[in-house]
């Protein structure tokens, strides 16, 4: 009291104001605050086409780096398109990220996406993704032909050379794989149906042999069942890290331009439908960050897309395979290449 005593009247009422401001401020900013707090995206639900084992480590990394909770809902990116376009825009889902290109194809050709704009994803090649960036490749996976070079010493040109007496009984596919459906695709759509019915059923003729997967058909390669298979190229790699041992199987590839060599994206796109737009581009400009890109190379052996980036330890860059020069786009037209797999008897 002595000390405000000495102090002049007008003052003190001067600091009241001045005090009575700085409480208004203060009130304001955490009015301010805990609005913002409101609005902030806590989530983003994504439909995952990818196996959990696959990308749950790089959401994981995501997740810890901008605190926002991922909701996944993981399954088969084939279902999962199908879901969404039942859904329509009341789906739930903000992403989908798709391991194939023609799942991504079906959303788009509905107009379901929102066009992903300039300064995302910027380093990933135009061909790897829809030509009006409405979804973006996030790693590619080469088509090849695994082998035993033991068993095999007269490798494929071609993938019309399997129908060889050479290759009979030593040949395996996998028909109900969505990799295997989307290289036969790209068959239809290059040479026709008639011409791919021909193939699939010379490929019965000559004792071809029915794998549930890719990674059944390496195994089998390595125990000797058979001597060649269509696969895609990190199989060969997977299977010998799964068993702690090299095993009796490499990488073969076609020559150049040949539809076997086919290169397949994994995808991802964003939800016309989503609220969170922004937060999705940021976990899209992530998962195709050079950093993010080179460890999809170093845990999972599949391709980065971006050029700077290293291919897997031993493999070909992937302007080196000579693959074809495929639209992604006609991808999506799955549903004849089912339609014909049934009807030759191997679906």
């Amino acid at each position: 009291m002595l000390r405000n005593s000495l102090i002049p009247d007008s003052l003190l009422s001067m600091r009241k104001i001045r005090n009575l401001g700085f409480i208004s401020f203060l009130l304001l900013t955490l009015t301010t605050a805990c609005s913002t707090a409101d609005t902030q995206v806590s989530e983003l639900t994504i439909y995952s086409g990818r196996s959990e084992e696959f990308i749950a480590p790089f959401f994981q990394i995501w997740q810890q780096q901008s605190g926002i909770k991922l909701n996944v809902r993981y399954g088969d990116s084939a279902e999962l398109a199908a879901q969404i376009l039942e859904e329509e825009k009341n789906s739930p889902a903000d992403l989908f990220l798709s391991q194939d290109a023609g799942s991504l194809g079906a959303i788009s050709n509905e107009q379901l996406f929102a066009q992903i704009p300039s300064g995302v994803a910027d380093q990933i090649p135009s061909q790897y993704s829809q030509a009006n960036r409405d979804w973006i490749g996030v790693t590619a996976r080469v088509r090849v032909f695994a082998y035993d070079p033991n068993r095999i010493n007269v490798t494929p040109n071609s993938i019309t050379d399997l129908t060889k007496p050479i290759y009979k009984n030593q040949l395996a596919i996998a028909p109900t794989n969505a990799s295997f459906q989307a290289f036969l695709t790209a068959v239809i759509e290059e040479n026709g149906r008639s011409f791919t019915k021909k193939w699939l059923t010379d490929l019965k003729t000559n004792g071809v042999k029915v794998y549930a997967k890719n990674s059944a058909i390496v195994e089998a390669i390595d125990k000797g069942e058979v001597s060649i298979g269509l696969v895609n190229h990190y199989y060969v790699w997977e299977v010998s890290e799964s068993l702690g041992r090299k095993i009796n199987v490499v990488n073969g590839y076609f020559e150049a331009n040949d539809l076997g060599n086919l290169i397949n994206v994994s995808g991802i796109g964003v939800l016309a439908s989503s609220s969170k737009q922004e937060t999705a581009l940021d976990l899209i400009n992530f998962l195709t960050s050079p950093s993010t890109q080179s460890k999809f190379v170093s845990d999972t052996h599949e391709y980065s897309l971006i050029s700077t980036v290293s291919p897997p330890k031993d493999l070909p860059s992937l302007s080196q395979i000579g693959a074809p020069n495929i639209d992604l786009e006609v991808l999506k037209n799955i549903r004849g290449t089912q339609d014909l797999l049934m009807e030759v008897g191997l679906l």
